[in-house]
């Protein structure tokens, strides 16, 4: 395997980043404007990995549930609004990540991000937390690409690092992630850092599960 492995796609929230205060900080925020109970932030690593209509969508009681259209539009932009303000309080990279991208860039390995969080944000986190590396593509979710795990998204990825999917490892740390690879053809790669167990990535599909950021090095040889 680590002959054909020849470029590394990472997923960004849970991944690459901990995000997690930030995201479920601002998901608060919304909910008690609405006079809605909110929720630990525990509870936010199942609402995230879907996009962030989705997570604005699931974290009100499925009685409260904003309707589809004009009412999950305005949820959304408050949520917006909130991360706006909240995307860099806490947010940081993985212990043991940085030396990860140093030893790939080192050996010449295209890296990329794909990412279910809005492309604008996800631009936005690259450039205040990872901008010690050069990325071959950063991809955030954008209008008229499918969400993963459609693999649109990893295709245009694998595309953009001059790679066929089957050359290249996606590295995530949900199910929506594992999916995705194996939707692409690409080797799924789950990490134990993130916001899932181990138990759901592998039932999606991982190959491989990474207790630190290091031993995907031993994956690629």
């Amino acid at each position: 395997m680590s002959d054909s492995i020849k470029a590394v796609i990472f997923d960004l929230d849970g991944t690459l980043l901990d995000t997690l205060r930030d995201l479920s900080d601002s998901g608060n925020e919304v909910l008690r404007a609405h006079g809605m109970p909110t929720h630990s932030m525990n509870d936010y690593r199942t609402f995230i990995g879907n996009g962030m209509m989705s997570l604005v969508q699931d974290i009100f009681p499925p009685e409260h549930r904003p309707a589809d259209g004009e009412e999950s539009e305005a949820i959304l932009a408050e949520y917006r609004e909130a991360y706006g303000r909240n995307w860099k309080n806490t947010t940081c990279i993985f212990p043991g990540m940085g030396e990860l991208l140093d030893e790939l860039r080192t050996k010449g390995i295209p890296i990329g991000v794909l990412s279910n969080k809005a492309h604008d944000f996800t631009l936005k986190c690259v450039e205040a937390f990872l901008a010690d590396w050069e990325w071959d593509v950063i991809l955030g979710a954008r209008e008229g690409i499918e969400r993963k795990p459609d693999p649109a998204g990893a295709f245009e990825a694998a595309g953009l690092v001059g790679c066929a999917p089957s050359e290249c490892a996606y590295v995530g740390d949900s199910d929506v992630d594992m999916f995705t690879a194996v939707n692409a053809g690409m080797f799924p790669v789950a990490v134990s850092w993130g916001f899932r167990d181990e138990d759901e990535l592998r039932a999606a599909g991982a190959e491989v599960f990474l207790e630190k950021p290091d031993e995907l090095l031993q994956i690629l040889g």
